[in-house]
């Protein structure tokens, strides 16, 4: 039997298995299953954790289709949560195949994570071909960054008139995004207040998206729009985001909980 930890960040949830003794071998096909939340468990990602020397911990991130998936956020301060729970420490480094992501404890179901800075560029990102990446001709107003994964941040006057089933897998899929992207529909409430509501790739829409959130506080604050210092208030709850102006690097505060643990056969 396998033992996993079901966790979320603000309604954004996953699946957390332990390699770091042993591989669990886990393939595509596999990490589907145990994602569909009818016939497995269910998640919006599944976490394996994996040693990781000059680290506290490695994690592999796969999406609900089996597909990788470079950042997330929640996942990462929920992670850093568990690490603090076995080591004792407050300052826990969370690898990825993103980088290494620094995490203060500040208690124990409350997380700040660093999430490095911005790439900002085209080929960053990475789109199909060169363009301004504060001005994507999909929408009126739209912005591309990566966070370690394509984000897009599309800005609306009203959420509520979005219909995100439906614009979130077309945008996913654009031709302009040639890795697929995660699909963020924002609206500004207040210099220090965004709105934010994800379609994430992959997985689809989500209570909450970390590394979501900071794309937004970026490209939002890139064009004019915002302070770098604002709350991202999404379906699952608010997180708090600063685009640290003395390194560039985003700070991404908020909840961590663990929902149950158990055990399945692989």
């Amino acid at each position: 039997m396998v033992a996993f930890t079901k966790m979320h960040g603000l309604g954004n949830d996953f699946v957390v298995l332990d390699e770091r003794a042993a591989p669990l071998g886990l393939t595509p096909d596999l990490a589907r299953r145990i994602a569909d939340r009818h016939f497995g468990i269910g998640c919006d990602q599944l976490i394996s954790l994996e040693a990781a020397p000059g680290a506290d911990v490695f994690i592999r991130i796969r999406n609900p289709d089996g597909s990788d998936a470079g950042a997330c956020g929640n996942a990462t301060r929920c992670v850093a949560s568990l690490i603090a729970a076995e080591t004792g420490q407050r300052q826990i480094t969370v690898r990825t195949i993103a980088g290494d992501l620094p995490c203060t404890i500040l208690r124990p179901d409350r997380v700040v994570a660093d999430m490095g800075a911005p790439r900002l560029g085209w080929h960053d990102v990475p789109l199909a071909e060169a363009m301004d990446t504060l001005a994507l001709p999909i929408a009126e107003a739209a912005a591309a960054c990566s966070m370690g994964n394509p984000h897009a941040t599309l800005f609306v006057d009203d959420i509520a008139a979005v219909d995100i089933g439906k614009d979130g897998p077309l945008l996913e899929h654009h031709p302009i995004f040639p890795e697929r992207a995660n699909i963020g529909f924002a609206q500004i409430l207040a210099p220090d207040h965004i709105r934010l509501a994800m379609w994430e790739r992959g997985a689809g829409q989500t209570l909450a998206c970390g590394s979501g959130a900071c794309a937004a506080i970026v490209n939002a604050h890139r064009r004019g729009m915002t302070r770098r210092r604002a709350t991202i208030s999404m379906p699952g709850g608010d997180l708090i985001l600063e685009w640290r102006e003395s390194d560039g690097h985003v700070l991404m505060e908020g909840p961590v909980a663990t929902a149950f643990t158990g055990s399945f056969a692989l």
